[in-house]
């Protein structure tokens, strides 16, 4: 499993990808994010997130998201990706 930081903003946001596909070339299987911790964001959190998948999908691997906070699943849905981040069961 993959953790979002508690923050995740235009200033975070290279880091953070650089970090998300690091682990994920550690991981097998389906991709799964974590995003509980997510508190402060901008939409850079998204790119985050689709350039995630993006590489999942890339892999032939699954890709969901747990905890993405309803602020960003709304941003999500103005942007028309939300279904791009599918939640986590």
């Amino acid at each position: 499993m993959l953790v979002l930081p508690a923050e995740l903003t235009h200033a975070q946001a290279s880091a953070s990808l650089h970090m998300l596909l690091q682990g994920m070339a550690s991981l097998q299987g389906p991709v799964l994010v974590d995003a509980g911790a997510l508190r402060q964001f901008d939409s850079s959190a998204l790119a985050v997130l689709l350039e995630c998948r993006r590489e999942a999908m890339a892999q032939g691997r699954g890709f969901t998201v747990r905890g993405l906070p309803v602020r960003l699943r709304a941003l999500a849905g103005l942007y028309g990706v939300d279904m791009l981040l599918p939640a986590a069961a």
